[in-house]
């Protein structure tokens, strides 16, 4: 009689064993130090300041400080999409406001319904889930679906009745007003913002080719071919600096095309110069006049909604939505063994480390989360420590937010340290938490990151070496 066995994907088990070993190595530490070529979004930090500054001021001013911090979550709606162009981030961002109202809704309403944490864990994991199968699908880029999670998890903990649950959902709704219309204001003065952003950066990644070389290429063309369709969403007509933006495009391309180190250091200096016009917020800037003949003014951005419906069935996304519900539950259920109190936060650790583009990326944001939320909890601590009152502390989350947005393209680690010192304040807003608040944010994080990390390694792709190369 044969006995049969289970069979095993050795190869499959070396690899995840591979991965593991990366997680703890000192390549994995080195990265998560990483600095990189800041991408200038000064004005994108201070709109992002400016969303939340009206909702905890908003709130204090109208004697709900109890609530406000909610509002602020919903403001942060402005921190997504910050380089869609304005016919689509008008349509687009609502949504990303609805989310974070509609998950504050059902926190609030799970802790008036009295559900047990195990109901809780269960509903918000697998509303994590959603929320990234969603917004990776119809790509939604910003903070990430973490944010919704936080505002539930928060809900959750304040409502005890369903008058707070209607007080926190209205709350949110208003910043997420508030967050729209301060993300569209500069559509009034500036309508060609996030075209010449996109152009400034295709001619960044063009001119990098001269350090990088033929590495660098695929970037350059992908920052190419959506600065044409970020210029093409902001057309009008015969408009002569949107014609002369696609001439610069056109230039960059032919570099990229041409393939010569002699080309990309002829140009590099002028593009670096174009680079920094385009950034500039003023009107009267200095853009040099490009020969913009026989360039023909591009339709429309593709239908991003019928693209989002068609990547929903997309087995990568489908996947990483799998691994966001696993981990967030596995995370949570392990925090509350340990008997921390706030166990969805761990589920908020876990699914911010699983949000990276690979594996080697995937370890890097769970060191860099790891670190910053010890160095944000401690600052926190010292903050809510020396119970300054409410107006200090709401000029302290607004200087980590808006530090938070200036850091997030430089290194995730030093973003985490402001944006968990502002969702310590923010939680602690109008209530009576403590430094225990600051230590359960770090304890949680330290699981759920674990979790994460050990959930990709065990289900990483077979084509993710990126964390292999010497």
């Amino acid at each position: 009689m044969l006995l049969l066995r289970p069979t095993v994907d050795r190869a499959r088990l070396h690899h995840a064993r591979a991965a593991l070993a990366h997680s703890v190595s000192a390549t994995a530490w080195r990265d998560a130090l990483e600095m990189r070529r800041p991408d200038p979004t000064v004005a994108v930090a201070l709109r992002v300041g400016l969303a939340t500054t009206i909702a905890l001021v908003g709130g204090g001013l109208l004697g709900y400080t109890h609530v406000a911090g909610f509002a602020a979550l919903g403001a942060l709606s402005s921190a997504f999409l910050r380089y869609e162009p304005y016919p689509s981030r008008a349509v687009r961002l609502p949504w990303v406001g609805a989310g974070i109202t509609a998950y504050t809704a059902l926190g609030a309403a799970l802790g008036a319904l009295g559900a047990p944490m195990e109901l809780q864990i269960l509903v918000i994991s697998l509303g994590a889930g959603l929320a990234f199968w969603l917004f990776t699908a119809f790509r939604l880029v910003g903070p990430g679906p973490v944010i919704l999670v936080f505002a539930a998890a928060g809900a959750s903990g304040f409502a005890a009745d369903w008058a707070d649950v209607r007080l926190v959902t209205t709350a949110a709704a208003l910043g997420a007003v508030a967050g729209w219309v301060v993300a569209m204001a500069p559509a009034l003065y500036n309508p060609y913002s996030p075209a010449r952003i996109a152009v400034a950066r295709a001619l960044a990644a063009v001119s990098s080719l001269e350090t990088q070389g033929a590495q660098a290429v695929p970037a350059a063309r992908q920052s190419i071919v959506r600065a044409r369709e970020v210029v093409g969403a902001c057309a009008r007509r015969d408009d002569d600096h949107i014609r002369e933006l696609l001439a610069l495009l056109d230039a960059a391309e032919t570099v990229v095309d041409e393939g010569s180190h002699e080309t990309v250091a002829e140009r590099c200096d002028d593009f670096l110069r174009f680079e920094a016009e385009l950034r500039k917020a003023r009107r009267d800037i200095d853009i040099p006049h490009v020969d913009a003949r026989g360039t023909r003014v591009p339709s429309a951005v593709r239908g991003s909604v019928g693209e989002g419906f068609e990547r929903l069935t997309e087995q990568a996304v489908l996947a990483g939505t799998g691994r966001i519900v696993l981990a967030s539950l596995f995370a949570a259920q392990l925090a509350v063994l340990c008997g921390l109190g706030h166990p969805l936060w761990a589920s908020m650790g876990a699914m911010a480390a699983l949000q990276g583009l690979n594996y080697r990326n995937t370890v890097q944001r769970a060191h860099q989360r790891m670190m910053g939320n010890v160095g944000g909890a401690v600052v926190a601590a010292v903050l809510l420590a020396l119970d300054l009152g409410y107006w200090p502390l709401v000029v302290a989350a607004v200087v980590f937010q808006t530090m938070a947005e200036l850091f997030v393209l430089r290194n995730y680690g030093l973003t985490s340290v402001c944006v968990t010192a502002m969702a310590l304040l923010l939680t602690g807003l109008g209530g009576d938490a403590g430094t225990e608040l600051a230590v359960d944010r770090v304890g949680d994080t330290l699981i759920g990151v674990a979790v994460g990390v050990i959930v990709a390694a065990v289900t990483i792709r077979r084509d993710d070496r990126h964390h292999l190369v010497a």
